[in-house]
């Protein structure tokens, strides 16, 4: 056989594998018989494949119930809990969250590392890989194999390349950061492990979509609100990512002109209206940007300090209602670190997006609150491990070239 022919086979067999994963993580408890259907396969082609599955650790098997039907019941197959690991991490302001977790999204091991008193790029992404090694060897490498490797972070990130453009944030502008964790993991247990890295928002949004599957939720906008704001989109179970990699900024679509200055340079964004900072600003007295001087505040009853919260939780809900008039989503998912605030901060949003919509006749767009909390980052980094691993990338002319060598 031409190498060509051997490798397009190969890619066609890669692709058919994870389709069957994928069908299983939306779908479990699935027989071959019903997976051959799904997906279009033989039943001999899809036996091989979860023959393989199993014995990789994607796929298990589990016991027939008994229902009292004559024959031989089929054999219902679920993504394996247990043997194959999952990495996530998000890059925090002041330090790395990561996480352990299954295929499916239960989190098996987790810790917190601060940044220390170096702040470099350099600096924190080598307390992130020290981490991260940590949490490796918690576990038994012979009855655990960790297969792919997410980090969230806050900026503008060019994923191909593992680069991070922007992070305001942070001070941090042009740095390689998967360069530099491969580097730290050079001779280690990681050294090879798969390593992909997103935007924090893109990857909350591929928890929700990968770990907490609904078929009422796409589109799906994610949007997360820490000291910087920012977007994942989910179209048709796709990320959308945009031309740059710049996609869900959207703490930086301006809501007010000639509004208060933001870290972006510009003024009026969401992020200057929406944010913390912008909670604390015409306070006086505050004296730091933190969400622990305000909930301080809020519990102590201070009216400034209240009034400040509902502000920037009704401009929060003119950007929603800006995302559903563009996106038009069948949910908005909140996240991030103001969200604690609870309803102090999202009640005027929420009657501020409703004004909107009856205004406009329309029903408000469904608005809920992450699944995983404060995890929302870190678990979504490994969602997106998962979802680059089941999901090869691949161009047009490559599948046609599998498909018809293949024939």
């Amino acid at each position: 056989m031409p190498i060509e022919a051997a490798g397009s086979q190969q890619l066609l067999k890669d692709i058919n594998r994870m389709a069957l994963v994928r069908h299983l993580c939306a779908q479990p408890g699935q027989s071959r018989a019903d997976l051959a259907t799904a997906v279009g396969l033989t039943k001999s082609t899809v036996s091989g494949l979860v023959r393989d599955l199993v014995a990789e650790g994607w796929l298990e098997e589990r016991e027939v119930v008994a229902t009292g039907d004559l024959g031989r019941r089929p054999t219902p197959l679920f993504i394996d809990p247990a043997r194959l690991l999952l990495l996530g991490a998000e890059v925090g302001i002041d330090a790395a969250r990561v996480v352990a977790t299954s295929l499916t999204g239960e989190i098996k091991a987790q810790a917190v590392a601060g940044y220390g008193s170096g702040k470099s790029a350099k600096a924190c992404i080598a307390s992130l890989a020290t981490a991260l090694l940590k949490l490796r060897r918690q576990f038994d490498a012979a009855r655990h194999r960790i297969i792919g490797i997410g980090v969230g972070l806050p900026g503008g990130v060019d994923e191909a390349e593992g680069f991070l453009h922007f992070a305001p944030n942070l001070g941090w502008s042009e740095v390689p950061v998967g360069a530099l964790l491969r580097e730290k993991f050079a001779g280690t247990a990681l050294a090879d492990v798969p390593l992909f890295v997103q935007n924090e928002a893109d990857v909350a949004a591929l928890g929700e979509l990968e770990f907490h599957p609904s078929p009422l939720t796409d589109p799906l906008l994610y949007v997360s609100i820490n000291q910087g704001v920012g977007a994942g989109v989910i179209v048709g179970g796709r990320l959308l990512t945009g031309h740059r990699g710049f996609a869900g900024e959207v703490g930086h679509i301006v809501l007010q002109l000639n509004g208060p200055p933001c870290s972006c340079g510009r003024r009026g964004c969401a992020e200057a209206l929406i944010g913390p900072r912008a909670m604390l600003r015409s306070v006086p007295g505050s004296e730091t940007d933190g969400l622990a001087e305000i909930r301080a505040r809020l519990a102590a009853g201070h009216a400034a300090q209240a009034a400040a919260v509902r502000q920037a939780g009704e401009y929060l809900g003119v950007l929603l209602n800006n995302l559903a008039a563009a996106y038009d989503p069948a949910c908005i998912v909140v996240g991030g670190a103001a969200v604690e605030l609870g309803e102090a901060f999202l009640q005027p949003a929420l009657q501020t997006l409703a004004g909107y919509a009856a205004a406009a006749r329309l029903e408000p767009t469904t608005v809920r609150r992450s699944s995983f909390g404060a995890d929302a980052v870190a678990v979504g980094a490994a969602a997106l491990a998962r979802y680059r691993l089941t999901r090869p990338l691949i161009s047009t002319a490559a599948m046609d070239t599998a498909v018809k060598e293949a024939a």
